[in-house]
């Protein structure tokens, strides 16, 4: 019987040394009057792919700091071969370019003004096409388990998460701290009620008071609105699916980090120093979580959902595991792995564990991910608070 040890793994070894497990020509916009040049550029190019995006203009402080760290961050990503940056000012559209260009990959800026978008457009295409050519020359080359950054989440949770699907994620990832891989994992506000298992894991007593006082801050924001967060945390799929609290729905969110260490905190989007697990402080919305696990360096994202969540990304493919029977049943085209035999008792936590990571093999091999055929390219950047 063949299991996923058994599989060579391929995959893109990028200019800095990291593996990639796609080969995106990137044509990435700074900002969000510049989405029309980016997207004409991508009707015109075979073969590259448009991010879109609705923020950049008259941004500050942190938020826009953190805008600036998820394209720069996306832009990096070992999954993307070239990138083309298109702003409508040069000052920023460098700034970005010169972030991406640290990691050695090709990438070329074009700014909208005193050029208009036609002229914009014909530039940046000419350059596309060119980056089109590089990357479709570039070849496979085996690589290893432990050289695959994972990121993890889970959404429209239900009683089977916390049974199964979850569980199973912490075990694989159980499986690759032991390899040496570099995981991030996060949902601050849904780890409400279980934030002592994460401090009680942690590797320091720096890293557990880091992620509190993130947890802390993160529950001081919704308290001073003046709102509950019922109907959000735990959400109405999740009540529908047998969650009645938050406390409940965390127990369940926190197995996926198994019993690894917490290496350490990283900031939204920020890139993790080196192996182990680590928590990013995010939000629980699911693109947006996504989009930043690929914005830190992620290049497969292992996704549990009970209820059907059907998100995907862009850049960092996406896994979804689910072990609940009825959506495995009425939303097929959208599960990759199907654990629901866990709960039937036709497999044990180990085997799910391995169907899991024999699908991871396949997908770093190159084959599409539900998620991916389904065109659910989902970007979103978490935005902190009003433009000026």
């Amino acid at each position: 019987m063949t299991t996923y040890q058994d599989i060579p793994l391929t995959g893109y070894r990028r200019e800095n040394g990291r593996v990639g497990i796609r080969n995106h020509v990137l044509i990435l916009s700074v900002d969000d009057i510049s989405n029309a040049a980016v997207e004409g550029v991508s009707n015109l190019i075979r073969g590259t792919v448009a991010l879109p995006h609705p923020y950049g203009r008259l941004q500050f402080g942190a938020d826009l700091e953190l805008t600036f760290n998820t394209l720069i961050g996306t832009g990096k990503n070992p999954n993307v071969a070239a990138v083309v940056v298109i702003g409508i000012e040069p000052k920023w559209t460098d700034y970005i370019v010169k972030a991406i260009a640290e990691t050695g990959k090709p990438v070329a800026g074009f700014s909208i003004e005193r050029y208009g978008d036609l002229k914009t457009i014909e530039m940046a295409s000419r350059k596309a096409k060119e980056f089109v050519q590089f990357a479709t020359e570039l070849q496979r080359v085996p690589v290893k388990w432990e050289e695959i950054w994972v990121s993890t989440k889970c959404g429209e949770s239900d009683t089977t998460s916390g049974l199964a699907s979850n569980p199973t994620v912490g075990r694989v990832f159980e499986r690759l701290e032991k390899s040496g891989n570099t995981m991030i994992f996060g949902e601050t506000t849904e780890v409400t009620g279980a934030e002592d298992k994460i401090m009680e894991q942690s590797a320091t007593p720096a890293v557990a008071a880091q992620f509190k006082a993130a947890f802390d801050n993160y529950q001081e924001l919704v308290e001073s609105q003046g709102v509950s967060l019922l109907g959000t945390q735990p959400t109405e799929g999740n009540i529908r699916g047998g969650l009645s609290t938050i406390e409940e729905k965390a127990l369940g969110n926190v197995e996926k980090m198994g019993r690894c260490t917490v290496a350490s905190f990283l900031e939204p989007a920020e890139e993790p120093k080196g192996p182990g697990l680590h928590f990013m402080d995010s939000s629980s919305a699911a693109a947006e979580m996504v989009t930043l696990c690929c914005a830190a360096g992620a290049v497969l994202h292992l996704f549990t959902t009970g209820q059907g969540n059907i998100i995907g990304n862009k850049i960092e493919p996406v896994i979804k595991l689910s072990a609940n029977p009825i959506t495995v049943d009425t939303m097929s085209e959208h599960i990759d792995v199907d654990i629901s035999g866990m709960l039937r008792f036709d497999f044990n936590l180990d085997g799910a564990a391995d169907r899991t990571m024999e699908m991871m093999a396949h997908t770093i091999n190159g084959r599409l991910t539900n998620a991916e055929t389904l065109h659910h390219d989902e970007f979103v950047i978490t935005k902190l608070y009003r433009s000026a």
